[in-house]
Formats: C-alpha cells, structure tokens, sequence
C-alpha cells in the first residue's frame, strides 16, 4: 500500500473507507461491519468516520469492524462544527473515543468551519494530541483563505491535512486550494470520488471501464490516485465494491486515458468556490 506522510511524519494510506451513512440503519449493520473488517484485510487499514454519520452510528459501527485489531488501523473521525468550541471539541473527541472503543484517534477533524473562532478549536486539538487522545488534527471543507486564516494561529502549523470534496465533477480545488496545500506540505482527503453513485453512468467513464474491463467507479477512484499528495476515501457497505476499490490501486490509467478524462472533465481554468456535500 502507497503511503503519503503527514507533517508530524504519520504515514497514511492513499486508499481507505469511508463510512458516510452507516450506521444509520439496524438492518445493514451485518453487512457494513463485513465490509471494513474485509477492507481491513486486503490492506485498507484508514477509516474514515465522524460524530454526524448516524449521529456517532457510524462510529459504533466502526468500533465493532475493528474489534481486536485497533493498533492495524489508521482511524479519522471529524468533530462538528457547533460542538468545536474550546471545551466542546474536547468532549466531543472523549464522546466519539467511547463510541469508537478506543483512547486514541489518529486523525481528529473539523468537519467544517462554524461560529467559534478557529484559536478556539485549535487550542482544544492541540490539547487532545498533548493529552494523547488524538495522533493528529485538521480540518475539513476549508478553502484556500480558510486555511490561510488557520496556518498563522496558535497550533496552525499542526494541521495535517484538509478533506475536500474532489472527484472527476469536482475540480475547482485543482486552480489554487491544492497547489497551495501541496506547497504547505499538507496532503489532501478526496472525499465522494465518485459524487455519491452519480458518476457511475457517465458515457465517458463507461466507455473507458469497458475497454480496460473494470467498473466505473475503478476508473474515477485510478484517476484520483494518480493526482499527487491526495488521499482517497470512498465508502461502500459491500464487500465486492470494496474489492473492486481495492483494485484500483493497480489500475494504471494511460496518458491517453487521462487526457481523455481531462476532455470530458475539464479542470478549471478560474477560481471557484468550495464545492461542498
């Protein structure tokens, strides 16, 4: 598995799981807990989570797919932004531990910007990772002047990363956020590669999946694995789609195929705003 490094030196994985919108239903807690423990197995150890998803659902869930295995895993989880005070952040982080059966999180993020001052914030991550209750901190869904604003504030320097939304439809950050972060040394988290199921039936994608004879959703997910310094996280709650994820880390695309892709999605030739989901 390729790694990227953090700032602090923590090596991620470039391929994990998300874990959007588990947890939210009894009926496919089975299923969803297969999935990450066989994630886990073929090598996907980061997990992505966050106290929103089913309301610390996902959380439990989690906590369940990486019962016996916590040291194999790389673990992110996102604080709200209307629990991101000075003191709320800290009780978020202890509510989602205990959710999570664990006294650390790896990756601890804002899971985007709020009413409290980012010092505030700040200060409360900087106070976990001393504690040890968090590895690491960031954010999420920050814009290029966003994280402007945060670098320069007590414990700014600690952020390790910014997860956006970025696939083949979102590629506004291309025009500044993304070189500014690479310039930082701040990797990035693409989150929704494939615009939450919407991408799958594009002409351009199905043509190219067909000719290499893999699905789709490899092709969007191979794309961005090519792009430098970014982190994949796409979730699935079944166990082929998660091999099928798998799989494209092997999945070379051509110059022609890229440039191919830069024709049916252009990247952006101005600033845009921050595209959100």
């Amino acid at each position: 598995m390729k790694t990227i490094d953090l700032p602090s030196g923590q090596q991620v994985p470039v391929l994990g799981m998300g874990t959007w919108r588990m947890g939210e239903r009894r009926t496919q807690l089975k299923n969803e807990i297969e999935a990450l423990r066989h994630g886990m197995a073929l090598g996907l150890s980061l997990i992505d989570t966050a106290e929103m998803y089913g309301e610390g659902g996902a959380e439990e869930v989690v906590a369940q797919a990486i019962s016996g295995r916590r040291e194999d895993v790389f673990l992110v989880s996102k604080v709200y932004p209307h629990n991101a005070s000075r003191q709320g952040a800290i009780a978020a982080c202890e509510r989602s531990l205990k959710r999570l059966n664990t006294d650390y999180i790896d990756l601890y993020l804002l899971h985007w910007r709020g009413s409290f001052p980012l010092a505030e914030t700040l200060e409360a991550f900087e106070t976990l990772k001393q504690t040890g209750k968090i590895r690491d901190y960031g954010v999420s869904n920050f814009d290029t002047e966003d994280m402007e604003e945060a670098l320069p504030l007590q414990g700014g320097k600690g952020i390790a990363t910014n997860q956006v939304l970025y696939n083949l439809t979102r590629r506004g950050i291309e025009w500044e956020l993304r070189p500014w972060c690479k310039q930082q040394g701040i990797p990035l988290m693409a989150y929704s590669p494939i615009e939450q199921g919407r991408l799958l039936k594009h002409p351009t994608l199905r043509t190219l999946a067909k000719a290499r004879e893999v699905t789709t959703a490899q092709i969007a997910i191979a794309w961005l694995l090519h792009q430098d310094n970014v982190i994949v996280i796409p979730k699935s709650s079944r166990i082929e789609h998660v091999e099928q994820n798998y799989a494209a880390l092997n999945l070379m695309l051509s110059a022609e195929e890229l440039a191919t892709l830069d024709g049916a999605f252009p990247p952006p030739t101005k600033a845009e705003p921050l595209a959100m989901l």
